[in-house]
């Protein structure tokens, strides 16, 4: 599976952050920055042992800002209204845990830098979000979020890096898949990678 910047995404969703304008959406996603920060730093969740503990308060905190419906509906794109409302149901789940499997390690491990949000554009229930990520090395590097407004909260369901979109990359792959093979292929493909350790 496609793997976008992974530590340049683990930094955009949970890195210092340091705003320059702040409206609706930036202000949900600062606040989900904030708890997962929170729970990173809490002396009382970083022993090994307290590892299942401190994953499912993270998961738990991203799932509130994350809308995974969406983002899994525009991967699959043109093949989503071909799935019945259970094989929905199956990739929605499977989607999830690929991202969560990816990023995990990820999310705990890396080395915090800062980010600057560079202000929001919002067009009816749309929105999105630049941010700029400073490496350590202090180069920028340029991010957008894109979110969707369902009733008071604002959920991501796709970022680019650099002008790379997640959900461009994915929907490509898997659209490969499924022309090339079938739809049970990319659901197997899936599952094994979930499998591996």
């Amino acid at each position: 599976m496609i793997r976008i910047g992974l530590s340049i995404l683990v930094l955009l969703l949970f890195g210092m952050t340091t705003p320059l304008f702040s409206g609706e959406p930036q202000e949900q996603l600062q606040q989900t920055t904030d708890k997962v920060l929170t729970i990173l730093s809490d002396p009382n969740l970083k022993s090994p042992e307290k590892t299942k503990e401190r994953r499912e308060l993270i998961l738990r905190v991203v799932d509130e800002r994350f809308d995974w419906e969406e983002m899994a509906r525009r991967c699959l794109a043109r093949h989503w209204v071909q799935r019945t409302p259970e094989e929905k149901r199956e990739f929605i789940h499977l989607f999830k845990e690929l991202l969560q499997q990816v990023y995990m390690d990820k999310v705990e491990g890396y080395s915090w830098n800062k980010i600057q949000y560079e202000g929001e554009t919002i067009d009816g229930n749309y929105g999105t979000v630049k941010v700029k990520i400073f490496t350590p090395k202090e180069q920028p590097i340029h991010v957008e979020y894109r979110l969707i407004k369902k009733g008071p909260n604002w959920l991501v369901y796709d970022f680019s890096i650099e002008g790379v979109s997640m959900v461009n990359n994915y929907r490509t792959q898997f659209n490969e898949i499924i022309v090339k093979s079938s739809y049970r292929e990319l659901i197997k493909r899936l599952k094994t990678k979930l499998s591996q350790p």
